[in-house]
């Protein structure tokens, strides 16, 4: 079970009376921490780039790592590290309701691991990103029309949004908390009791996660077509059209 306290200072409190000092522990391992940025940097630049067709192939590469990346995550939820695990995490709307009304009150219980709320979050961004790839896939193979265009589009602003309001949440946790949950998620430490943490990074895996990344994407610059081809079909294109408009 994920370990929880009334707050931080509880939890202290509980260590010495039990001869144990609370101190930063290893809760996030390193493919849980190389996924979390990836996603970050894989959602942020597939949305900037959606306008523009010159960044079309950037766009989809993006959108493609995404998904995989999700389905990793998936896998690492079942046998990855303890907190990593949705068995450890996730749990039912009543105590997502439960730490969000103690959040309101300014006194939100303390969890080693994810909260119950940003469980839910978290949950629901991995769904987002599955429908948004997959109806991104869809659309890029001309499969549907305008209207999977729109349903595209509608689940990436979803997806957007629920990102600002998991910002704003871990905002405003690290603030109740006294804790950088932002930081966390870089060292992968928290506050905790020793026999709380966990025992291996897992640098192993995330290496072989960022060798697999980075070789899909070199397999995707690969394939993109050349300004020089580009210009090629190009000039075809402009002499067919100049023969139409002589009358040829």
């Amino acid at each position: 079970m994920n370990t929880m306290s009334a707050s931080p200072a509880k939890t202290a409190d509980d260590s010495v009376a039990g001869g144990t000092q609370s101190r930063k522990i290893l809760v996030w391992d390193v493919p849980v921490r190389l996924f979390h940025w990836l996603i970050v940097l894989c959602f942020t630049g597939a949305y900037l780039t959606a306008e523009s067709q010159q960044w079309r192939l950037l766009h989809v590469t993006l959108g493609y790592t995404m998904a995989g990346l999700v389905l990793f995550r998936i896998v690492w939820g079942l046998i990855g590290t303890r907190y990593a695990r949705f068995a450890e995490f996730v749990r039912g709307p009543g105590a997502a309701m439960r730490y969000l009304g103690g959040l309101l009150r300014r006194r939100p219980e303390h969890y080693v691991g994810h909260n119950p709320a940003g469980a839910l979050a978290i949950v629901a961004l991995l769904l987002l990103a599955l429908a948004v790839t997959g109806s991104g896939w869809a659309l890029y193979n001309e499969i549907s029309g305008d209207v999977l265009e729109e349903v595209h589009e509608f689940f990436a602003n979803t997806m957007l949004a629920l990102v600002f309001i998991h910002i704003a949440a871990v905002v405003l946790s690290s603030w109740l908390h006294h804790e950088n949950l932002i930081g966390a998620m870089f060292s992968g430490r928290k506050t905790g009791t020793p026999e709380q943490g966990i025992r291996r990074a897992w640098r192993s895996v995330a290496v072989l996660m960022l060798a697999a990344v980075l070789g899909f994407w070199w397999l995707q610059w690969q394939s993109a077509p050349s300004q020089a081809g580009l210009a090629d079909q190009a000039i075809p294109s402009a002499q067919t059209a100049s023969r139409h408009d002589d009358g040829e």
